[in-house]
């Protein structure tokens, strides 16, 4: 069979084709030949060839398509026109990019003695050669790739070539193509783009300051969508926050602990008076006991009398939070230090117990209030043995057991007269809270003031309570102390507007002692109705100065502390002042120019013109895109470290943390200790709790 040496390229094909339907078998398509090149190179079916010349041509009809970007004449970057700076130049090509529909990305550059930048390449974002990865459906060996079915690259060749005037900071546009091989974005699909749904700086910082107040990703977005008046105002999507909040985490999972020690000591160095202590378990954190300045001023003045309860679920690693509680003189709860045990054990309340000793200069509390755990018992029993270990009790026996105004040995008949009447002898529990009736019952304290700690654990379990609302169980331990500062300052501020609202009380009367058989000044400190009634018949119309203590004052502190003046900032305090006082500036203006049009656009106008004087300003240095380290650093507040020496501590299971709401059945438990395997991560292909985002090999070569 044979051909001429030139033919139709259409009519070739077609031949080819119609040959080719009609061969009754493979050997008869394999007999066909031809002697023209030309003709070889139009066969290509069905997106498979049979030689190079064939894979060659059907990547050009891929290219044969041509697209043009729609933009006003003005606007299209002309070869030679120069700028004075390099980032003016980039932004004159991404602004075009933006009104043609496709997005750019900063290419290679050279330079003039490894120092300014010669030439600069900005290419489109589907420019470029795509690096395929081998997958294989079919394999059968442990570790799979799949194909990437969102590839972008598609060797578009648009570009724009920057050449600087050796010795100056202009540029000038030396090449530009401006042809690309892909069609360009549709106006629906530009708020989907990446550019459209990318976080500005603000944004991402309004996240990461939201999580301090407990909000999460998914909230944070719609609080954003409110206050910008729309989903179409707001670009970033749900994902994209909640990606943001799970990156931040990724970064400092590892380094948690290292990072919390060295901002801790940084306090401890920077801030005056302030106490830090940690422990190790090898290279592992075990525990941590703060305590600042004035809450070292608090003890001091109303120490006397502490409680402390452990709360759980306030960090990932369920390691215990105790804060020291005590009452000021507005009878609020207010912290005298705190404590991040990793266990409930004996020997970590005692580590506890001595650092704040430690912190508070050896000065003891005369009664310590704690529930029943025996860790904590013994703990207080062998570093505090002076002090009154006061046990609380829940509501039972009210009538009786918090009766002030028996004696010891009245309690113990009436005791023994309810046990006998409901038959209660046999009972251990009861049995045991009689052995143990002078750490808790108040008719063996009426000697000893209780400033306001009395009953029961309310107190602690308030103060607990009240640091939960700022914190959450998943939080590294960064966040958590982030969220402790937060209620930190939240409490003082509180207690300054108390101080404000409390009226000042002076005495000048000599003294004049009262004295009374109920002994109330004794448990609570203040007078009773009784010594005022003494007081009132003798012409006696203000109190006497020894019964106003100073625990009672509002300038108790304020008379004998001068604190330093310093607030727990997550950054620059200087710089977030500044921002904040833009961000006032801005809105008080606006809602002067709001309900009238003619302002309005005028304003606009006119913050547009000092955005572009910005934009324009020839001694901005190219923006260059910072690493999500650097990122997360900056958004945090924090330098994170390269090594570290101190790991986060293992999860532990202590006693107080709760259990599911739901009981499970034994099928469930069963099929839960069944020898199931764990799925295999893709990155190192073992099979491990872990995927291939959270894979420590892999976070280790990052």
């Amino acid at each position: 069979m044979s051909h001429p040496k030139e033919i139709d390229k259409s009519i070739a094909t077609d031949t080819i084709i119609d040959e080719i339907n009609s061969s009754p078998n493979d050997e008869q398509i394999d007999s066909i030949s031809f002697t023209s090149e030309e003709l070889q190179t139009t066969i290509c079916i069905e997106g498979e060839s049979s030689n190079s010349t064939n894979e060659s041509y059907c990547s050009n009809i891929i290219e044969e398509s041509e697209y043009k970007p729609d933009v006003p004449t003005e606007f299209v970057p002309v070869v030679n026109s120069v700028f004075k700076s390099l980032n003016l130049a980039v932004k004159m090509y991404t602004d075009y990019a933006e009104m043609a529909s496709f997005h750019t990305r900063l290419s290679s550059q050279s330079k003039y003695n490894s120092q300014i930048i010669k030439e600069k390449y900005v290419i489109c974002n589907r420019g470029g050669k795509d690096k395929p990865k081998p997958c294989d459906m079919l394999a059968t060996s442990s570790v799979k790739r799949k194909p990437n079915s969102n590839k972008i690259i598609t060797g578009c060749t648009t570009k724009i070539i920057f050449e600087n005037f050796y010795g100056t900071t202009d540029y000038n546009v030396k090449k530009f193509f401006e042809m690309h091989n892909h069609p360009l974005e549709s106006i629906e699909e530009r708020p989907y783009t990446r550019k459209a749904r990318k976080m500005s700086y603000s944004e991402k910082e309004f996240v990461v300051r939201a999580s301090k107040a407990k909000i999460g990703p998914t909230m944070a977005h719609k609080i954003r969508v409110i206050l910008k008046g729309g989903y179409e105002y707001v670009g970033a999507k749900v994902t994209n926050y909640k990606n943001l909040r799970r990156g931040v985490n990724r970064i400092l999972c590892y380094k948690d602990a290292q990072i919390m020690i060295n901002k801790m000591n940084d306090r401890r160095d920077h801030y005056q008076n302030y106490s830090f202590e940690f422990l190790c378990d090898g290279d592992l954190l075990a525990a941590m006991f703060w305590a600042d300045e004035r809450e070292k001023a608090f003890y001091a003045e109303f120490g006397e009398v502490i409680s402390f309860d452990a709360t759980f679920r306030t960090n990932k690693y369920k390691m215990v939070f105790v804060p020291f509680t005590a009452v000021d003189h507005h009878k609020k709860s207010v912290t005298a230090g705190a404590g991040l045990p990793s266990r409930e054990t004996i020997e970590s309340y005692e580590w506890l117990l001595k650092d704040f000793l430690r912190a508070h200069e050896g000065k003891a509390p005369k009664i310590v209030l704690t529930d029943q755990d025996a860790a904590i018992k013994q703990a207080v029993e062998s570093i505090l043995p002076n002090s009154r270990h006061k046990l609380y009790f829940k509501k039972r026996f009210n009538k009786l057991v918090w009766n002030m105004h028996i004696k010891p040995d009245e309690f113990e008949k009436k005791w023994d007269l309810i046990i006998n009447e409901f038959n209660l002898e046999d009972k251990r529990w009861f049995n045991d809270m009689f052995e143990l009736r002078d750490k808790w019952i108040p008719a063996y304290f009426s000697d000893t003031r209780m400033s306001g700690l009395m009953k029961t654990t309310s107190r602690s379990e308030s103060m607990n309570s009240f640091f939960n609302t700022y914190s959450q169980s998943g939080n590294l331990l960064l966040n958590f102390m982030m969220n402790y500062d937060t209620a930190i300052q939240k409490q003082r501020n509180t207690q300054q507007e108390l101080d404000h609202q409390t009226k000042k009380v002076e005495i000048k009367l000599p003294t004049n002692d009262v004295k009374c058989t109920c002994e109330h000044f004794n448990r609570f400190g203040t007078l009773c109705r009784h010594a005022f009634n003494i007081l009132m018949k003798h012409g006696i119309k203000e109190i006497p100065e020894q019964y106003i203590e100073n625990h009672w004052r509002k300038d108790v502190i304020s008379r004998h502390y001068n604190f330093g003046r310093h607030v727990y900032d997550t950054g620059d305090s200087e710089i977030n002042r500044r921002v904040n006082q833009a961000y006032y500036n801005f809105e008080a203006r606006l809602e002067y120019v709001r309900k009238n049009k003619e302002k309005m656009d005028l304003f606009v106008k006119k913050t547009e013109s000092m955005l572009k004087e910005y934009e324009n300003d020839p001694t901005n240095e190219l923006q260059k895109n910072r690493t999500d380290v650097e990122e997360v650093g900056k958004l945090m507040g924090i330098t994170i470290p390269k090594d570290i020496d101190i790991n986060v501590p293992n999860v532990q299971s202590n006693k107080g943390c709760g259990k599911k709401s739901r009981i499970q059945s034994a099928a469930e438990i069963a099929y839960k200790n069944s020898n199931k395997q764990t799925r295999r991560c893709s990155g190192c292909g073992e099979r491990a709790p872990h995927n291939l985002r959270t894979c420590p090999i892999k976070l280790a070569a990052e």
